[in-house]
């Protein structure tokens, strides 16, 4: 909420809530006066207060309010994943059709400086041929937090996973074709309910390049990559995280080098980024698309941890792809409000 003030081109015209006093208090908080609850989500549409909607509920309640946004006309920046199967993310992609309204999964690594700089890099050939990625990112969840309360797709394979997966496709600028192999791990002291709290997955791409991730609820906060090439690699620690400046340890050849990128708010970021293809008619570019394309590989790879085999994707092919000169944005980083009713997921 503080980075679409941020952006210099955006504004809070309403909230949504379920919780009256949450609702009080951020509208207090924002200065936002159309407050209204799920229920009255429809009333909202019609109002004419907004142009756009920020989505972030639960993954599984995406397209519940993302459809009848779009086939009003209503953009939609939907967090990832963008919704819990395919086949509602297909669901979601014909609203904005239908509604001819923009549609943006909220990627926000596709505009932050790191991320872009190793996408340049691999793309001006500096890597040369990419052989591998292997990366981790892992917390320790409260078993409290509604995350551990509503099994697969709230767990790490949904919350987590689309990170990797989004780095793989655009790091590779391909689309993985097979899942090679993908285990899960229950470990009897997390505490959390039915679903696997570390996953460890192998993915081949159609070069035969190979990558590999594990994601988890049930270890210290991690979060890192490696993509290696025949001519060098790029460690990226922190990789995937906010609110703090992600880093490259690059080895090229011989030579090693280190650089800090500037912190920048990626929240406030994507939003600008949204609201001006919005105000100058621009097609984004991590859209439905890109949401469904994370989806297909997660499907395949929930498969392959039901049969314990190896499964073939679907793959979504991707015209695409981001562009880290005009997707680039640098707002400095905002500190994080105090939460309202929202307690930290880490174990305290």
């Amino acid at each position: 909420m503080p980075g679409v003030a941020h952006t210099g081109n955006s504004e809070i015209t309403a909230l949504v809530s379920g919780d009256r006093e949450k609702l009080a208090d951020l509208g207090e908080r924002y200065g936002v006066t159309h407050l209204y609850d799920y229920s009255d989500f429809g009333a909202l549409i019609a109002s004419g207060e907004i142009d756009a909607v920020y989505l972030a509920t639960p993954n599984w309640r995406h397209a519940e309010f993302a459809v009848p946004a779009l086939e009003a006309g209503v953009h939609v920046l939907s967090e990832k994943p963008l919704e819990v199967s395919s086949a509602l993310c297909r669901t979601i992609t014909a609203a904005a059709a239908r509604g001819n309204a923009k549609l943006m999964t909220a990627y926000r690594l596709h505009f932050e400086p790191a991320t872009l700089d190793a996408i340049r890099r691999i793309r001006a050939g500096e890597l040369g041929e990419l052989i591998a990625f292997t990366s981790c990112f892992g917390q320790m969840l409260d078993p409290d937090n509604h995350r551990a309360r509503h099994g697969i797709m709230a767990g790490p394979l949904f919350d987590m996973a689309p990170y990797p997966i989004n780095a793989i496709r655009y790091l590779f600028g391909a689309e993985p074709e097979e899942v090679v192999s993908a285990v899960g791990s229950r470990h009897p002291e997390a505490g959390y309910g039915d679903f696997d709290d570390t996953i460890a997955v192998t993915l081949r791409l159609p070069g035969g390049q190979l990558a590999s991730f594990t994601v988890s609820y049930y270890i210290n906060a991690v979060d890192s990559f490696i993509i290696a090439g025949t001519k060098g690699s790029i460690h990226m620690s922190p990789c995937f995280m906010f609110g703090m400046a992600l880093e490259q340890n690059r080895t090229i050849g011989e030579v090693k080098t280190h650089e800090a990128f500037k912190a920048t708010d990626h929240f406030g970021g994507e939003i600008h980024y949204f609201s001006d293809c919005i105000l100058n008619d621009r097609v984004v570019e991590p859209d439905g698309e890109e949401g469904l394309a994370d989806l297909v590989v997660i499907e395949a790879i929930a498969k392959a941890l039901e049969t314990g085999g190896s499964v073939r994707i679907e793959t979504v092919p991707r015209m695409r792809r981001i562009d880290p000169e005009a997707q680039l944005e640098q707002l400095g980083a905002v500190k994080a409000p105090t939460p309202v009713k929202a307690s930290d997921p880490a174990r305290s």
